[in-house]
C-alpha cells in the first residue's frame, strides 16, 4: 500500500512551489540558504517545466533537475516532485493540435496559457505517459523524495472540450454507463422533444445549439469531462506507483466553492493518496476568514477526516482577480494556523520566489521581489518557527460537531438552464449556511448524501436539488435514528438524471419532512416576505417561496404575505426519535441563526455563547493528545475559556482557565492530560 504521509517528513510540512527554472543557478545557492533561515521542510519541483526536460520529442535533459534536487537533499528539503502534464512543449502542440480543446461553439482554444488540454487526446495521454514513466524511473529512489505531484489544479482553466475525439470517448462512456442506446434514452428523457436515439452513435456532445439543450446529456457531460481527467490522474499515479513503490502520490485539489465547480472531489478523494488542496482569498466582499475556514473543512472532509495538506496558498496579495489587496501585518500566519487547526499537515505557498516575468509575477511570494528586507519575508520566517513547534499536532485529526451535506453533481444539475429562478444560487446557500454555523463556533464535516451520518447529532443540507432514493432513504433513517436534520428549499427535486421524483415535490425528502410542496413560488428581484412565529416575531424572506402543505410535520413559521401567505415557511417534523426542519425560503443571517438555534436545541449540541465572535475555537485530537486552536480574527484581546490546563506551544507559556489571545493572533494549546 502507498504511504499516506510524505516520505521522510518528520515535521510540518512549510515551503512552496520552487520554479529555479526560472533563475540563474547562481541563485540557487541562495534559495536553499534562505531556505533553512525560513525552516523550509518540503518544496514542490517541476510542475511546469516539460519544455526543459523534453525540449524536443524524445530528447530529454535532466541535468538540471539532478542539480537542484541534490542540492534540496544537501539543504534537509524534502522534494514533492512534480509530471509537469499540465503543459505540454510548444512542439508538442506544432505536431498534434487536435490535443487542444474545443468549445461549445466550436473554436480550439490557442497554445500559451496552462491547461489547455483536451483529456480525451491519445497523442497527450501517450506523451504524458512517457514523461510521467521517465522521470519515475530517474528520481523514484532519490532520497529528497517526499511524494509526488501529478499535473496542477485538474478542472482549472478547462475541463470540458467537445472536439471529435471526445465525442467519440463519451460515445464510449455512455455505453460503459447505461450499457447502450435504451438506457440513454430512458436516462435522459429524450422523447421530450423528439430527440430519441436509435444509436449511441447518433449522439454528440452537447455542442452550442438552438436553444437550451437536454439537461440529462448536459449533466452526464460533466460527469465525463470529470472522469476523463480523472482517468488521466489514474494513468500517471499507476506509472508512479508501479515505478516508484510505497511514495504517495497527489494532485492539489482546489475544493473551495468559490474556486472550481467542475470537479467532483469525492471521486478524486478516494484516488489520491494524500489529500492537498490550494486555496486563496476571494476578495468579493465575503468574511475570507470564513471562506478559508469552509474550504478547510471541505478539503478535511474530501479526505475522509484524515490529515491532509494545504499545497498552495499566498503569502499576501495575488494577482488574478480585479482587485488584489495585500495581508494585513500576521494575516499570513492567521491564514495558514487557521487551516492547520482544520487538518492540514502544513501550510506551503505559491511560490517560493516572485517571479520577475510572466503572468503571476505580481503574485506574492515568500521571498517578495523586495528580497528579505521585507514584512513578508521577515513573516515567512516567524511562520516557520511557529509551525516547528507544532511538530507534535501531525496525525491528529479535526473534531467536527456537526455535518453539511455537499454534492458536486447536484450543483451542476441545479445551475443548468431553465430552473424556476436565476436567483436561487446552491454556493450562496451552502456559505450562508455554513457562516450560520460558524458564527455558532460549530466546527463542520461535509458529507456525501449517501454517506453514513450516525456520528453527527445535526445534520444540515442547504441545497441539494438532485438526490438520489438511495439519499433520502439514508436521511429517513438518521432522522428516524435521532439525528436532528435541517433542509432549505428546492431540495429533493431530482434523481441521478435530472428526472423528477414521482410524486409531488420534495420527492426525495417528502417522509421524511412530513409535508409537500404544491407549488414553487419564486420571488421577483427585490421582492421580500413577512414570516411570522407564534409568538408574534418576524423575519424575513426573499428569492423563493412554495405552497407548503403539511403532511405530519407542524407549522413553526408562517408567510405573512405574498403570495403564499397562510402557508407554513418553516416546518418542523418529529420522526422516530429524530427531528426533520424545513425552511421553504431564503433566510437572511438572523433568520439562518434562528432556525439553526431550535435546531442545535433538538440535537442538544452544547451552546458557546460566551465565545467571542469572529473568534475560531477548533479541537485537534490524537494518540499525541488534545490540541485546541484558538484563532482570533478580531481587532481586540479575546480571552477563551479553556476546559483544561496545558501547554501554549507558540509561545510556551502554560495556560489554565482563561486563554488571552492577542488581536489578530493565534495560540495553540495542548492540553494536559
Amino acid at each position: 500500500m502507498p504511504e499516506t504521509t510524505p516520505r521522510g517528513l518528520t515535521r510540518l510540512a512549510f515551503g512552496g512551489d520552487y520554479n529555479p527554472e526560472q533563475w540563474p543557478e547562481s541563485v540557487w545557492d541562495e534559495d536553499v540558504r534562505l531556505m533553512r533561515e525560513a525552516g523550509v521542510t518540503m518544496v514542490s519541483v517541476g510542475i511546469f517545466s516539460w519544455a526543459l526536460l523534453e525540449p524536443e520529442p524524445g530528447v530529454y535533459d535532466f541535468g538540471w533537475l539532478d542539480r537542484i534536487i541534490d542540492l534540496l537533499h544537501a539543504n534537509g528539503v524534502r522534494v514533492d516532485l512534480g509530471t509537469p502534464t499540465v503543459v505540454p512543449p510548444a512542439w508538442f502542440y506544432r505536431a498534434h493540435p487536435d490535443a487542444l480543446p474545443v468549445t461549445a461553439d466550436g473554436n480550439r482554444l490557442a497554445f500559451g496559457s496552462r491547461g489547455a488540454i483536451c483529456h480525451s487526446d491519445s497523442a497527450y495521454r501517450a506523451a504524458a505517459a512517457n514523461i510521467t514513466t521517465r522521470l519515475a524511473e530517474r528520481y523514484a529512489d532519490h532520497p529528497a523524495l517526499a511524494m509526488w505531484h501529478v499535473h496542477n489544479e485538474y478542472g482549472v482553466p478547462v475541463s470540458a472540450c467537445y472536439c471529435d475525439s471526445c465525442a467519440a470517448h463519451f460515445r464510449r462512456w455512455l455505453e460503459t454507463t447505461y450499457g447502450g442506446v435504451d438506457g440513454v434514452n430512458e436516462a435522459w428523457g429524450t422523447a421530450f422533444w423528439g430527440q430519441h436515439y436509435t444509436s449511441v452513435e447518433q449522439i454528440e456532445p452537447p455542442r452550442t445549439a438552438a436553444t437550451v439543450g437536454n439537461p440529462g446529456q448536459a449533466l452526464d457531460y460533466k460527469r465525463f469531462a470529470d472522469a476523463t481527467m480523472r482517468e488521466n490522474f489514474v494513468m500517471e499515479r499507476d506509472i508512479l506507483h508501479r515505478l516508484s513503490p510505497g511514495v504517495p502520490v497527489t494532485t492539489n485539489f482546489m475544493t473551495a466553492l468559490s474556486q472550481c465547480d467542475s470537479v467532483d472531489y469525492w471521486a478524486w478523494g478516494r484516488e489520491v493518496d494524500i489529500v492537498t488542496n490550494d486555496h486563496y482569498l476571494i476578495t468579493d466582499g465575503r468574511r475570507t476568514h470564513v471562506n478559508l475556514a469552509m474550504a478547510a473543512d471541505l478539503t478535511r472532509s474530501v479526505a475522509g477526516g484524515a490529515p491532509w495538506i494545504l499545497l498552495e496558498h499566498s503569502t499576501s496579495g495575488i494577482n488574478w482577480q480585479p482587485r488584489n489587496p495585500a495581508k494585513a501585518p500576521g494575516q499570513m500566519a492567521r491564514n495558514s494556523l487557521a487551516h492547520v487547526a482544520r487538518g492540514s499537515e502544513g501550510a506551503m505557498f505559491f511560490q517560493w520566489r516572485q517571479s520577475r516575468r510572466g503572468a503571476e509575477k505580481f503574485h506574492s511570494s515568500m521571498v517578495p521581489h523586495g528580497g528579505t528586507d521585507t514584512r513578508v519575508w521577515r513573516e515567512v520566517v516567524e511562520l516557520g518557527a511557529s509551525l516547528d513547534s507544532l511538530s507534535a499536532i501531525r496525525s491528529t485529526r479535526t473534531q467536527a460537531d456537526v455535518a453539511v451535506l455537499w454534492d458536486w453533481h447536484s450543483w451542476w444539475a441545479q445551475n443548468l438552464d431553465w430552473r424556476p429562478s436565476v436567483d436561487h444560487d446552491a454556493r450562496e446557500r451552502a456559505d450562508a449556511f455554513y457562516e450560520a454555523l460558524y458564527d455558532r463556533h460549530l466546527t463542520v464535516d461535509f458529507a456525501h448524501p449517501e454517506a453514513d451520518l450516525s456520528a453527527y447529532p445535526l445534520v444540515v443540507v442547504p441545497a441539494l436539488y438532485l438526490m438520489t432514493e438511495t439519499a433520502g432513504n439514508n436521511l429517513r433513517e438518521y432522522v428516524e435514528n435521532g439525528g436532528t436534520l435541517v433542509v432549505s428549499y428546492f431540495s429533493g427535486i431530482v434523481d441521478e438524471h435530472d428526472a423528477v421524483h414521482e410524486g409531488a415535490h420534495p420527492g426525495a425528502l417528502r417522509d421524511v419532512l412530513g409535508l409537500t410542496v404544491e407549488e414553487f413560488s419564486p420571488l421577483l428581484p427585490d421582492q421580500l416576505v413577512r414570516i411570522t412565529g407564534p409568538d408574534g416575531s418576524e423575519l424575513t424572506g426573499d428569492v423563493w417561496t412554495e405552497f407548503v402543505v403539511p403532511r405530519g410535520a407542524e407549522t413553526v413559521w408562517t408567510y405573512a404575505d405574498g403570495l403564499t401567505a397562510g402557508h407554513p415557511a418553516v416546518t418542523r417534523h418529529r420522526l422516530g426519535e429524530g427531528t426533520a426542519w424545513y425552511v421553504s425560503t431564503r433566510l437572511a443571517a438572523q433568520g439562518l441563526d434562528a432556525l439553526l438555534g431550535w435546531a442545535a436545541e433538538d440535537a442538544q449540541l452544547p451552546s458557546r455563547a460566551d465565545l467571542p465572535d469572529d473568534v475560531e475555537v477548533v479541537r485537534r485530537n490524537g494518540e499525541a493528545g488534545s490540541f485546541v486552536f484558538v484563532v482570533n480574527h478580531t481587532a481586540a484581546e479575546a480571552k477563551v475559556p479553556l476546559e483544561a490546563g496545558g501547554t501554549e506551544l507558540l509561545t510556551g507559556e502554560p495556560a489554565a482557565g482563561s486563554l488571552a489571545v492577542p488581536a489578530g493572533a493565534v495560540r495553540v494549546v495542548r492540553l494536559d492530560g
